[in-house]
């Protein structure tokens, strides 16, 4: 049974919902457009696979979900909060661990702990029992007096997900958690994950760009270059690709300027 209860007003079906998100910055003298007219939902608690590669345009489509940057058109409901106007509501409300996530690293585990729920307004009261179960989750109960500049990678972002859940938020948002983590701290993210949705029903929005990944999630956003590919649950965006294979001779031609060259074909992504 999910232990959170939903605010006035978050009474539809999709915890995030995303229409007509266009977003651009400034670099130098020029214009770089990071999202194009961007619009897909995401339902109540599922894990969402946010895919795509490198500036794809993820981690500013988190950042404008948890109510950090403004979009230049458009528009983003998270939990029925307008983005825009109500970001505050929304921060309070949501997790949302970004790629570098702000562990203080001269402080204990438990210091950590302690100081997010401070910020996030977690009543004293509950939270020796919620530090149990999330220490118990993460497999950090052994550590807590270890500084969080001790621990391995793979620990810190256990920890940084801990601290994000410290207030057992109904959406979470996580910007590549798994990226520089080693293969067994990968898959106990995985399992925290999914833990918190079979347990808690909390809805996840997890941006990546591995495909393995991506297969792990009940459905997948794609984005390329700004833009929605397309979205869908993993196995009917795998169906047209069924039985399709290229074999590419590359003669005398080095495998990484062939594979350069492949990547900006066209027509190699049209065939």
């Amino acid at each position: 049974m999910p232990i959170f209860s939903l605010e006035q007003g978050q009474t539809s079906q999709f915890a995030l919902e995303i229409d007509g998100i266009s977003k651009s910055f400034r670099v130098g003298q020029r214009s770089v457009k990071a999202l194009h007219d961007v619009s897909f939902t995401i339902k109540r608690g599922l894990v969402t696979g946010l895919v795509g590669p490198d500036s794809a345009g993820k981690t500013t489509l988190m950042r404008l979900a948890a109510g950090l940057l403004l979009a230049d058109a458009g528009s983003i409901q998270v939990l029925g909060n307008d983005a825009a106007t109500q970001s505050l509501a929304i921060q309070s409300t949501i997790g949302y661990m970004p790629q570098r996530f702000g562990l203080y690293e001269d402080l204990t585990v438990q210091e950590n702990l302690d100081l997010y729920a401070d910020l996030q307004g977690v009543p004293k009261h509950v939270r020796p029992e919620r530090y149990r179960n999330l220490m118990q989750m993460a497999g950090l109960a052994a550590f807590t007096g270890r500084l969080a500049g001790q621990l391995s990678g793979g620990m810190k972002q256990k920890l940084g997900l801990a601290c994000t859940l410290v207030q057992q938020p109904p959406l979470l948002l996580l910007d590549e958690p798994t990226v520089g983590v080693d293969p067994l701290s990968r898959r106990e993210l995985w399992a925290i994950v999914y833990r918190l949705v079979k347990e808690q029903g909390t809805s996840v929005l997890l941006s990546t760009a591995y495909l393995d990944e991506a297969e792990r999630c009940d459905e997948v956003v794609l984005l390329h270059d700004g833009k929605l590919l397309d979205q869908g649950t993993p196995a009917s965006l795998q169906e047209p690709l069924r039985d399709r294979a290229f074999a590419v001779t590359s003669g005398s031609i080095a495998k990484r300027v062939l594979q350069a060259r492949l990547a900006q074909s066209r027509a190699c992504w049209m065939r």
